[in-house]
């Protein structure tokens, strides 16, 4: 029995205005630090500054299905709408992240490999990555019965979550020609790039999480409007 109460909001307009505001703030600190900060890169020139953009949204993008997975068992095991809710707004800012890592790094390839694609190992994962959670999107969207949709689409983004391990290892599974940006135990780059690097990891964790409690405000608003609306056609 599908549980249809959703969670009273918990957090509190004072806190949510200062993560909006501290993650503003850190979007044009990383921003200044990415241009201006950070030094020019001795062989690939400018073009290497997407790297600060490119691997942070990468990061943001796992964290993202990291959370539609665990929030997807979660409404398995307790059938609580609001985890479902919960799932689809990670799978949707996960597909939003995915596409511009992409498309940050198709402009590096451009400049560096002298074409926007090719089938190697990274890419290709992180391709087939997009195309699984962008089907899971289709799935919620097409399918008429909410209660039917919840549960096909949580068991889908369970089995999805197989193309996430596999997209963040191949570059260490398979012989690639895409650059390992951080090496374990050691960071090849000159401190400011590290720290602009750093940076850029916490303001692009934290923006996502302003755009996932955002995204779930309008989820939650979308659900009862639905329920409103199912209300008013049984009275009328």
């Amino acid at each position: 029995m599908e549980r249809g109460e959703l969670a009273r909001p918990n957090f509190k307009r004072s806190a949510k205005v200062m993560l909006l505001a501290t993650s503003s703030l850190l979007v044009v600190a990383d921003l200044y630090m990415i241009f201006h900060y950070a030094p020019r890169e001795r062989v690939m020139g400018e073009v290497q500054r997407i790297f600060y953009l490119h691997v942070p949204l990468a990061w943001s993008a796992f964290l993202a299905f990291v959370a539609a997975f665990g929030f997807s068992a979660s409404y398995l095991i307790r059938r609580k709408v609001e985890d479902d809710l919960r799932a689809s707004v990670s799978a949707e800012i996960g597909v939003l992240l995915t596409t511009l890592t992409l498309f940050s790094g198709s402009l590096w390839a451009r400049n560096v490999w002298g074409t926007f694609w090719i089938w190697e190992p990274r890419l290709t994962t992180a391709f087939i990555l997009w195309l699984s959670y962008l089907f899971y999107l289709l799935l919620r969207r097409h399918l008429d019965d909410r209660q039917r949709a919840r549960r096909l689409s949580s068991v889908y983004a369970i089995l999805a979550f197989i193309n996430v391990p596999i997209a963040f290892f191949s570059i260490r599974w398979w012989r690639t020609v895409h650059p390992i940006v951080i090496q374990p135990g050691q960071w090849r780059m000159e401190l400011p790039m590290k720290v602009t690097l750093v940076v850029s990891f916490v303001t692009f964790t934290l923006f996502s999480l302003v755009l996932w409690l955002q995204g779930l405000r309008l989820k939650r608003m979308e659900e009862r409007l639905r329920i409103l609306k199912a209300l008013w056609s049984k009275e009328v």
